[in-house]
């Protein structure tokens, strides 16, 4: 039946105005288990993936209080991105939400590194792994360069910034000064920085890709919805959370030094990863020159060219790329041989565990401790001088890396050695896809390695 054209146009339809039903914890579940199968490309990447789902499609946060939730995991050490999924998941069911959001968020990527590296430490001098292997690593110099680009330009926005940088550069380039160090120079700095030129100092750190306006509908957690009774601040809630993490950490690694003693190689990871959890500000690529210093360096776990094996597998699979961190364990007790030679694998899957669990558990103990503070702060919260200050630092230290990376890939037998010309320009194209063309890390991570192949099967 065809319509009068006369006639006036139906209205259209209402905006649905109604908060959406309040997910069971059951959904909830699956929702961050897919989240932790699909979430390449980064925290970017990966919070820009929580933003469409959460705010946009099931708005289950609204946008005000998905951003002041991030704004708080920006200022801690650890992944933001898994720090947030944690926040939400307890915001929504409590700590065991907090606990499977954040758990899940890691635990595709952790199953899926433990068989890559297998393969790798089993069968990496085949062909085929070796020439997918030399494609990888100068992907991974480009990757980083194009991370210190995309943090420098979004970062060093004055002078004031950009010779903090420089600064951090030359100690850790020049001078070797250890990681920590570099962190605390930096943060000191910035604070006196905020006292001497605030306006210099008040730089934030940048957008993570969300969007720019929220949406008109509201959500279950609404910018008006009253915090929750469970994420509402105590003292007493404050000093369980604190005293219960403190007495996971100590009965974990005090039972691998009764167990093992305080020497084992087990156990001299659990302490190292620790303190590289408290130093991951500024993400993954700030804290890893302090992994290599420990690892390779100092402890010898594992290889300077198996580390650049093991970025290459991080960067290609889901998760935050501090996970490069299990494969460091997996292949530093691989190469220890815990269990003698017939159990590398028992030794290896041992590492992993040992090394996820200590470099994780304080990002938990974070999120509970203070996300019922923050939930009373609401639009207060801002990027403080002491972060701005450590933001500007990591660039240096990420350019640091990037020229480690470019060393050991390019100049693989030293300086002596030939140049690897075909790695080289691998590299060179994978950067100009990545700052020119903004193609995805996975896109480049697929090619690289495909290019890989072609050069190094015909040898």
């Amino acid at each position: 039946m065809t319509r009068d054209p006369l006639a006036p146009a139906p209205a259209p339809a209402a905006p649905d105005l109604s908060a959406p039903p309040a997910p069971t914890f059951w959904q909830a579940l699956w929702y961050w288990l897919k989240l932790g199968c699909i979430s390449f490309g980064g925290p970017a990447g990966q919070i820009a993936l929580m933003h469409e789902e959460l705010v946009e499609r099931r708005r289950w946060i609204s946008e005000k209080r998905f951003l002041h939730a991030l704004n708080y995991c920006m200022v801690l050490p650890g992944p933001e991105a898994q720090q947030l999924a944690t926040y939400l998941g307890w915001l929504l069911h409590k700590r065991w939400g907090g606990l499977v959001a954040g758990g899940l968020f890691v635990l595709p990527s952790l199953i899926l590194l433990i068989g890559l590296s297998w393969l790798c430490m089993r069968y990496g001098h085949l062909p085929l792994v070796s020439g997918l292997l030399y494609g990888l690593k100068p992907a991974v110099i480009a990757i980083v360069l194009a991370a210190a680009w995309r943090l420098g330009h979004r970062t060093l926005r004055n002078r004031w910034l950009q010779g903090l940088a420089l600064l951090a550069f030359v100690a850790i380039f020049g001078l070797q000064l250890p990681f920590p160090w570099i962190v605390l120079g930096a943060a000191a700095l910035g604070w006196l920085g905020g006292r001497w030129v605030p306006a210099a100092f008040s730089v934030g750190a940048g957008g993570h890709g969300a969007a720019a306006g929220a949406s008109p509908r509201p959500a279950l957690i609404d910018d008006d919805s009253p915090t929750p009774a469970h994420a509402r601040f105590s003292a007493p809630g404050l000093l369980r959370v604190l005293g219960v993490g403190l007495a996971l950490w100590g009965a974990a690694i005090g039972g691998l030094a009764l167990w093992l003693g305080w020497q084992a190689t087990l156990t001299q990871m659990a302490w190292f990863f620790t303190k590289a959890a408290w130093l991951t500000f500024g993400g993954a690529y700030a804290v890893l020159p302090y992994v290599f210093q420990g690892a390779v360096t100092d402890y010898q776990w594992l290889s300077a060219a198996q580390m650049m094996d093991g970025l290459a597998l991080g960067e290609s699979t889901p998760g935050p790329l501090i996970m490069v961190v299990s494969y460091v364990g997996f292949v530093g007790a691989w190469n220890q041989a815990l269990y003698g030679p017939e159990a590398l694998l028992l030794a290896g899957v041992a590492g992993a565990l040992v090394v996820t669990f200590f470099t994780f558990l304080p990002s938990f103990i974070l999120i509970f401790l203070g996300g019922p503070f923050i939930e009373s702060t609401h639009g207060k919260l801002g990027f403080t001088a002491p972060l701005t200050g450590i933001s500007a630092a990591v660039v240096g230290v990420i350019l640091n890396l990037a020229l480690f990376f470019a060393w050991h890939g390019l100049w693989p037998q030293g300086w002596a050695g030939p140049f690897e010309w075909p790695a080289a320009l691998i590299a060179a194209l994978a950067l100009l896809a990545l700052v020119r063309y903004k193609a995805s890390v996975l896109a480049v991570i697929a090619g690289a390695a495909v290019a890989g192949l072609a050069v190094w099967l015909p040898r």
